[in-house]
């Protein structure tokens, strides 16, 4: 079974962050709250499609704005991500298109060892619901520089903001899971992620 659990607590967050990653095709769950309603609907849509329970408790500064919170989220995710894909040998890449009504994302992503995230994607508006907008971005970021992943991930066209974040999420979802599912031998011609 592949699950890590990892608190991280600082003078503005108070986070405690519970994950199972699930074989490819069981659809997981998140349990918990980000304190923001839109992006609880996020972290549901990434648990459903990239398999994957989330169990969280996060208590942060919502007086000041959302962004260390959601920030301090993606960190927590992303080590604990690492923490529980282990040593094993995983397929490494996956790649997702997602369409949400209008509008059209790709996620692709390598468990490379490696930190890098390329982000495309234009809002209209500056939030959604309490969400700001620009800590889509600063969450992906967050999360793949924590969990030395490469990620990809854009919005190819849309005009709905909801329509594009939610499909990012799914995408991202996606191709992660893909990327984690168990390989007979390691994916390197180094010989190391």
């Amino acid at each position: 079974m592949r699950t890590a659990s990892l608190s991280r607590k600082t003078k503005e967050t108070d986070i405690t962050l519970s994950l199972e990653l699930l074989e490819a095709g069981q659809p997981g769950t998140f349990t918990g709250t980000s304190g923001i309603g839109f992006f609880d609907h996020m972290l549901t849509a990434l648990c459903v499609h990239g398999n994957m329970n989330i169990n969280l408790s996060l208590a942060g500064d919502y007086e000041v704005d959302c962004h260390h919170s959601i920030e301090d989220l993606g960190i927590v995710f992303g080590t604990a991500f690492r923490q529980a894909l282990g040593d094993a040998p995983l397929a490494r890449y996956g790649q997702s298109y997602v369409p949400m009504d209008e509008c059209l994302c790709r996620s692709v992503i390598d468990i490379s060892g490696r930190p890098y995230l390329v982000f495309h994607a234009d809002f209209k508006n500056q939030s959604i619901g309490a969400l700001d907008v620009c800590m889509v971005e600063e969450f992906f970021y967050a999360f793949t520089y924590s969990s030395k992943t490469t990620l990809h991930l854009e919005v190819l066209y849309g005009s709905n903001d909801h329509h594009k974040v939610e499909g990012l999420f799914k995408a991202f979802a996606r191709s992660i899971s893909q990327a984690m599912q168990p390989s007979a031998a390691l994916l390197s011609t180094k010989g190391v992620l």
